[in-house]
């Protein structure tokens, strides 16, 4: 480690030990990068994204009242609603008259259950393959959540109702005996890693199905935009950060703190997972354009090597801007 590298950590160090944080001086040190060493990122994310107070006297009282709201959270939109699911059925009256799975009416249990198994397999499918060239994603938590893996708990978890949702194709063949055989090309054909979808044992849970857990929620409450891919590999980072976080402390609360964190990133951000407020003012169309328009303004030059190189520019940016 360089000289000068130490005294960037000491800067940092200096910033982040004052009582009243001056966000300005730390917008400052953070804009050519924020060193890992020590937590310093993670603790400079929490301030950027605003989820700290920057008066430090404040946020042991400020952290315990979120991770109990988040708590919350969970009890309400996945335990509870587990435990409803697993007591559906239990009795014919209640499938025949008062609710059933096929019951159309916006308020039935059921029918907000498959609409929210919609949403849980498109976040399934986007995070088990979250940033695959890492291994951390695959990898058991340290602090899995034992809200959710309490034995004690009989109710239908997310990965159960994954599971349960997932129709697997099979492949029926009849030889001239009559004799019928059935198979699965998943199976057969290797069509999946052998560890793809694998899962850990009872009490442990991988990094992905915090993720996954995180997003579940934040689709939950926010239903108007719900969950849109890409927010997968938003959410990836903050977490990832979070929960290698050297101060264990720290480290234990990763899923309560990225979901505040991601959620505080989206209120900002949100317009541009909206597709109908794509051509708006506000939305990703109108901003690709701006930046397009600047960037002919400003490098003319890189704009003709994109557009001889037949890259789609407006495409680009529009990615880049979901992900700034």
């Amino acid at each position: 480690m360089s000289t000068a590298y130490r005294n960037r950590i000491q800067e940092f160090k200096v910033a982040l030990s004052e009582e009243n944080i001056n966000l300005k001086t730390l917008r400052e040190l953070c804009f050519n990068g924020i060193p890992f060493e020590g937590g310093i990122r993670a603790l400079c994310w929490k301030i950027l994204l605003n989820y700290l107070p920057l008066d430090q006297t404040l946020w042991d009282s400020f952290l315990k009242k979120q991770r109990e709201v988040y708590s919350q959270f969970l009890k309400e939109m996945i335990i509870q609603p587990g435990i409803a699911k697993a007591n559906l059925g239990l009795s014919r009256e209640d499938v025949t008259m008062e609710d059933h799975p096929l019951n159309p009416n916006p308020d039935s249990r059921w029918n907000t259950y498959f609409k929210d198994n919609e949403i849980l397999l498109q976040i399934d499918k986007d995070v088990r393959r979250l940033y695959p060239d890492m291994a951390f994603f695959q990898r058991p938590t340290e602090y899995p959540c034992q809200l959710i893996l309490d034995p004690q708990n009989d109710y239908e978890t997310l990965r159960r109702r994954v599971e349960q949702t997932t129709l697997k194709a099979q492949t029926v063949n009849r030889n001239r005996s009559g004799v019928t055989n059935v198979s699965s090309p998943g199976k057969s054909l290797n069509l999946y890693p052998s560890n793809e979808y694998e899962v850990l044992p009872n009490g442990s849970e991988a990094h992905w199905e915090v993720v996954e857990r995180i997003l579940f929620i934040y689709a939950k409450l926010n239903p108007g935009i719900a969950y849109v891919q890409g927010m997968n590999e938003i959410v990836g980072p903050i977490y990832y950060t979070f929960a290698t976080d050297p101060n264990s402390q720290w480290k234990e609360h990763a899923e309560a703190d990225t979901f505040f964190c991601f959620t505080n990133l989206m209120s900002e951000n949100r317009d541009n997972f909206i597709k109908s407020l794509d051509d708006s003012q506000c939305g990703i169309t109108y901003k690709m354009e701006s930046v397009y328009s600047m960037l002919k303004d400003k490098d003319l030059e890189l704009y003709f090597k994109l557009v001889n190189a037949h890259v789609h520019v407006p495409v680009v940016l529009s990615e880049l801007l979901k992900h700034l």
